[in-house]
């Protein structure tokens, strides 16, 4: 029988190995499903041995080790006689008498690659957005169905559903959970790093539902983006959109009032930005651009966050610099939405005017036709040079495009200001 104490620590090794372990063994198997069965038949097998042995000195290689016997059983029993399954079963036999100190010099010489190949595998562009975002977080960041559903607000069926149609994708597709080399390497990069923010972002501002944020996606995320950066420090976009997580997240408990209200950023109580945070994101953002990064997507968003972040007040920002970075996003990422921001930048640097003529180039675009942030933008240039009505109606429009309970409150409230004034 293992004690409480002693089953959580062996849990936590688990936790913290599970996603290490689990790209090792679907790199053998080629099957996400087995991969997931034979790690936790590796726990079952280390709950009954490491409270009389104690936990190994690397108990990521045990549990490999463990991992890879039950599957050299299981093909012994089954007499697979597919070609394939024949191969891995050789493969893994050529192993099987080696001893825990020779499995544990092999792991330690391609853990990284191990891990690598999982995470680029998860976020492979022939799986859909969702599909990528739920799977990664199901694999490397090891939550439950449930807490993938509750954190996303969906059902669990449809999660559950999405993940299963995923992992018979890349059983389809006949992927292999190799790290891409070359050119391939930076496109997938690329996919990648989209699960990652896209994580982050609907942790930092919730599309829906009735809290502003939801932080534990955002620990999820940056968590997620540590282990890559880890793994590949010298990317500079890697490190850059690090960054910007961290700093970003460094403002998440000054976002919302006590009663969730919406906070926005010029009226931050700066005091209560988390300095650690902002300290490891410029950290980063000093390795991106040491990298030659300074270009890059994820480095430019952390150097505008970086503006914010060293100013002391919301009065000492540099919106003339955060404008010119915008300048130079618009032509790296070419987006309506990174648009829109600029026209904001513009007008805080230059006046609402300013912004205002940038906004107007936006209309009819029809990726920003029910897009919240656009009319909540005008409205704010409108309120700021004094046009009260043609505000009002643009922040009732912007609340009644948006799905999150806390913007829309914090919108209608910009509207009756109007009247007020």
């Amino acid at each position: 029988m293992v004690d409480d104490e002693t089953q959580r620590a062996i849990e936590a090794v688990f936790r913290i190995e599970r996603a290490r372990l689990i790209g090792g063994l679907a790199r053998l198997t080629r099957d996400v499903d087995r991969a997931e069965e034979l790690a936790q038949e590796a726990l079952v097998i280390a709950l009954a041995n490491w409270p009389k042995s104690g936990v190994p000195d690397k108990p990521g290689a045990w549990l490999m080790a463990a991992a890879k016997r039950r599957a050299i059983d299981a093909i012994r029993h089954e007499r697979m006689r597919e070609r394939n399954h024949d191969k891995i079963a050789r493969d893994l036999a050529g192993q099987g008498d080696s001893t825990v100190e020779d499995i544990e010099a092999a792991m330690n010489d391609d853990i990284g690659d191990e891990l690598l190949g999982l995470i680029f595998t998860a976020c492979h562009p022939v799986l859909s957005r969702e599909a990528r975002v739920a799977l990664t977080l199901r694999l490397i960041g090891g939550l439950t169905v449930e807490e993938i559903a509750r954190a996303f607000l969906s059902g669990e069926a449809t999660i559950a559903q999405r993940i299963v149609r995923a992992k018979r994708t890349i059983g389809e597709a006949g992927l292999t959970f190799e790290v891409p080399r070359g050119a391939e390497r930076a496109a997938r990069l690329a996919s990648v790093l989209e699960v990652i923010y896209l994580i982050f972002n609907e942790g930092y501002a919730a599309t829906s539902g009735e809290d502003l944020t939801r932080p534990s996606l955002c620990v999820e995320a940056r968590r997620l983006g540590r282990i890559l950066a880890g793994l590949a420090p010298t990317e500079p976009e890697v490190m850059g959109l690090l960054a910007l997580m961290e700093i970003q997240a460094s403002r998440l408990s000054a976002r919302a009032r006590s009663d969730g209200s919406f906070i926005p950023l010029t009226e931050q109580n700066r005091a209560r930005w988390d300095q650690l945070l902002i300290r490891r994101g410029l950290s980063a953002l000093a390795q991106a651009e040491a990298s030659d990064g300074t270009e890059g997507a994820y480095a430019l968003q952390a150097a505008i966050a970086a503006c914010h972040a060293r100013a002391r007040t919301a009065e000492e920002t540099d919106w003339a610099h955060i404008a010119g970075l915008y300048d130079r996003l618009r032509i790296v990422v070419p987006s309506p939405v990174v648009d829109l921001n600029r026209a904001v930048a513009h007008s805080m640097a230059f006046g609402p005017e300013a912004g205002m003529r940038l906004i107007d180039e936006l209309a009819g675009v029809a990726m920003l036709k029910d897009y919240a942030p656009l009319p909540a933008a005008r409205g704010d240039f409108l309120f700021r040079a004094g046009r009260l009505d043609e505000a009002r109606i643009q922040f009732e429009a912007a609340a009644s495009l948006t799905r999150n309970t806390a913007e829309r409150l914090f919108l209608l409230s910009r509207a009756r200001a109007c009247l007020v004034e």
